[in-house]
């Protein structure tokens, strides 16, 4: 039981759970106790390769996110190395009049070996590495931090907006939305922690300085005081032992200090960073060619060292060669690929014999694609997964999450390539007619503003297909910095599946056809087989079901509580006929579904009504309405005020915050529900039989013709 007890401890050690409490222990230990020389060697010895494996996993570490312990880490090394600060200056104190090896061969050899044994030297080089770091390194990766942190807080909305819009399409699940969601808030308490951590490295340069200066004066006063030392003789000694301590504690200060800035300067882009300056700096070999020119000019001039100059020259010169001729095969291939893409495009089926020809018949007729999307030859390898396509997945992504939502399966999107458009245009259609069309760049991300950001970038300014928002189509190297300004971005294949679900939410009713009511009808039977049986055909024809449905669908009712809908038509079918009657009756048993939807688990409801004049001037309108009329009866002027009144209140909703919600007697609400509904602004109408019991109504705005 003891050693099993035993083996626990060291596995708890060993998993890092004692880990930071002994280091700490360790730094507390090093502060209040003497440490014999030898341990002060391991010491320095151990902190310089902390420093250098630190900086060596930031500059190799793909995204700054992929090394967020590194402000503990570096609070950690930052107490270490000011320990060792404190125990190495109480043996150089006590011990330094003995000169040589008194406080380590580590700060020996600094001293002597690293500046020649000059004191003198040694200040200098330390004063330059304390500036260096102090002034340069620590103060602009402390900028850097602080900026970063300020933009990445900034674009937390923006980035929560592009994910609820992924998840919203269907293009991500609930899962990859957490994950992407604590990325997020990863980041903006990663840039914030580095804000902070970087003040521990410029108190440790300032601490440097004041502790070089305490050792020299005070070494100086011991030797000369206590131990009968010349002054020539303790500046020897005591300078030396200094100097090196501080050499010894400023180099991993500047690694550690340098590493901060690499994590803060880098993008935040799976890519190491070797390969990012590679393929960024050496993208043009145009500056390659003049910095050879440039160079080689200066080596000709007398005086100059003609062989470092020309050399480099010839070196700088040869590189943009070789680079211009690498991106000329590359752009040769892509070239060939595309033209290989456009004559088979263009070639069809070849042309029939005469002896191969038939009688037409029906199968010769193409029937009429009830969602197709036609896209130009540029936009064939957003559909091709052979060349890493997304848009197919993203596309059934869409149908998937349309079909949770509205209760019914989607069609399929039918996917061809059409010559006729432009190369990088595509077209959405709905039973032949065309819905939707826009025009994009595959080789782009789309930046789009959702109202509020902080700079602008470059590139070619559109609209949003889907919502008509302000957007740039920006290079992908601009991702993260429009991110940061608060842009949302998105790529090509995402700009096309989120237009494809704007229009099928849209169109959503006409997605509803027999055969899908038929199938709803088959799969309530196997739960409610009493229900279908004695309300279809029987009572309810299944035409009248589909233009409930239907009119269910126009105004975004989902059809998932389908036994509730069945259920309702069974108790209303004995008093009316008409579907809007029946549609009506559905809506009041579905009225808790609908609030919902609108507002919420909000107790509250904010409404917009009528002016009672105005209400009752169109409950006459309704009751005087001859068959077959459709729409309100009212005086052009009139409707005119009335959608204006609608539309003011509406955005005065949106900017609150809140739905704009039209709150009107029964019979009005199926008319005011078509008035409003090709209007800017989105309205939901109400009627006051289908608020649910436990909603409270706030009239928020009382509008009047």
């Amino acid at each position: 039981m003891a050693r099993a007890d035993v083996i626990d401890n060291f596995r708890t050690l060993s998993q890092g759970n004692l880990g930071i409490p002994l280091l700490l222990l360790v730094v507390l230990a090093m502060v209040t106790l003497p440490m014999p020389p030898f341990l002060l060697d391991v010491f320095f010895t151990f902190n310089i390769a902390l420093s250098i494996v630190v900086l060596l996993v930031g500059i190799y570490a793909l995204r700054p996110l992929d090394f967020a312990v590194f402000p503990t880490i570096l609070l950690g090394a930052t107490l270490l190395r000011l320990a060792l600060n404190v125990a190495s200056t109480r043996v150089v104190l006590l011990y330094g009049h003995e000169g040589g090896d008194a406080a380590g061969k580590v700060i020996q050899s600094f001293g002597e070996v690293v500046v020649g044994g000059n004191y003198v030297v040694g200040v200098i080089v330390f004063l330059i590495l304390v500036i260096i770091n102090f002034v340069v390194v620590t103060k602009g990766a402390g900028r850097i931090s602080e900026v970063s942190a300020r933009f990445t807080l900034d674009a937390m909305p923006g980035k929560q907006m592009a994910i609820d819009a992924d998840l919203n399409a269907g293009l991500i699940d609930q899962d990859e939305a957490r994950d992407r969601r604590r990325e997020v808030t990863q980041e903006a308490d990663f840039y914030g922690a580095m804000d902070g951590a970087s003040k521990f490295v410029r108190g440790d340069a300032v601490a440097g300085i004041l502790i070089l200066v305490i050792n020299l004066l005070g070494g100086l006063g011991i030797g000369m005081l206590q131990h009968d030392l010349d002054f020539a003789t303790a500046v020897r000694y005591y300078a030396l032992l200094t100097i090196g301590d501080g050499l010894v504690a400023q180099i991993p200060s500047l690694l550690l200090s340098t590493a901060a800035a690499v994590m803060v300067t880098r993008a935040n882009s799976s890519e190491e960073m070797g390969q990012q300056v590679f393929r960024q700096m050496f993208a043009s070999p145009r500056a390659l060619y003049v910095s050879a020119a440039i160079i080689g000019l200066m080596g000709i001039v007398p005086g100059m060292p003609h062989f470092a100059f020309l050399s480099l020259a010839a070196g700088a010169g040869y590189l943009g060669w070789w680079i211009q001729q690498r991106q000329a095969r590359r752009r040769q291939a892509e070239v060939e690929q595309e033209q290989a893409e456009q004559e088979v495009a263009e070639q069809g089926p070849p042309p029939a014999s005469p002896e191969d020809q038939k009688e037409l018949g029906w199968d010769d007729v193409l029937p009429v694609d009830m969602i197709g999307l036609e896209v130009g030859y540029r936009l064939i390898p957003l559909v091709d997964k052979m060349q890493g396509g997304q848009l197919l997945s993203r596309i059934k992504g869409v149908r998937k999450k349309m079909s949770q939502d509205l209760g019914f399966l989607i069609p399929s999107v039918h996917i061809r390539d059409n010559l006729d458009l432009a190369p990088g245009a595509y077209r959405i259609t709905l039973m032949g007619v065309v819905v939707g069309e826009a025009e994009i760049y595959p080789d782009r991300e789309l930046a789009i503003n959702p109202g509020q950001v902080f700079g602008e970038v470059k590139g070619i300014n559109v609209k949003d297909p889907a919502f008509g928002l302000d957007a740039v189509w920006v290079e992908k190297g601009q991702k993260e910095r429009a991110q940061t300004l608060g842009y949302t971005v998105v790529d090509a294949s995402t700009v096309v599946a989120t237009h494809v679900n704007k229009v099928l939410q849209s169109h959503a009713s006409e997605l509803l056809g027999h055969e899908e009511v038929q199938q709803l009808l088959d799969k309530q039977a196997e739960k409610s087989p009493k229900l279908v049986e004695e309300l279809v055909p029987k009572r309810l024809t299944i035409s009248v079901l589909l233009k409930v449905l239907q009119n269910l669908l126009l105004e975004q009712v989902p059809l998932k509580d389908f036994r509730t809908i069945l259920e309702s038509l069974a108790d209303a079918i004995n008093r009316v006929q008409d579907p809007m009657s029946l549609t009506a009756a559905v809506r009041v048993s579905l009225a808790r579904l609908i609030v919902q939807s609108i507002n919420g688990s909000a107790a509250e409801l904010p409404v917009i009504t009528l002016d009672p004049q105005l209400e009752q001037l169109l409950l006459s309108s309704v009751q005087q309405r001859q068959p077959g009329e459709d729409g309100l009866v009212l005086e052009p002027g009139m409707a005119e005020r009335l959608q204006s009144s609608l539309a003011e209140s509406a955005q005065r909703q949106e900017m609150a915050g809140q739905p704009s919600i039209l709150l009107v007697s029964a019979p009005v609400r199926p008319l005011m529900a078509k008035f409003v509904r090709y209007g800017e602004h989105q309205i939901h109408v109400l009627s006051y039989q289908e608020i649910p019991e436990n909603r409270r109504v706030t009239i928020v705005a009382t509008v009047g013709g």
